[in-house]
């Protein structure tokens, strides 16, 4: 959403933010070898925001950016609840392709860290390999 200030359209800067932060991810995947299968896939269960295969192994990966000296850790939001909603999205997803089935899974995390201005600029990517644990759910 786009809000209007002195008659001119300012931006969501809190989704530009996000995108920022995926798409700094997705690179930094793809230079470690990750191929990108899917990204901001959606169904009524939730939403993934990447999806990779790294030697024969599907990842699904969340995404959280936040600004240099923010309070809270990225990876602290990624709940229980969100992790439900992950993991059954996953599901979904590994039903509607087939070629998927059978292969490792595992659910990352990705902890952007951007400037505080408007525009991010990229400070620092955390990655966290096997972020949690499927079979809780």
């Amino acid at each position: 959403m786009k809000s209007v200030i002195n008659n001119t359209v300012k931006p969501n800067v809190k989704k530009t933010r996000g995108d920022f932060g995926e798409n700094a991810v997705s690179y930094y995947l793809i230079e470690r070898g990750f191929e990108i299968i899917a990204r901001n896939y959606c169904k009524r269960q939730g939403e993934i925001d990447i999806i990779a295969v790294h030697n024969g192994v599907i990842i699904f990966i969340e995404v959280k950016t936040r600004k240099f000296g923010s309070l809270t850790d990225g990876v602290d939001a990624i709940t229980r609840e969100k992790q439900q909603k992950i993991v059954k999205t996953a599901r979904a997803f590994l039903g509607e392709n087939p070629q998927f089935r059978g292969k490792n899974t595992r659910f990352d995390a990705a902890q952007v860290i951007v400037t505080t201005d408007d525009i991010p600029q990229l400070i620092g990517i955390d990655y966290y390999e096997d972020a949690f644990d499927p079979a809780l759910w």
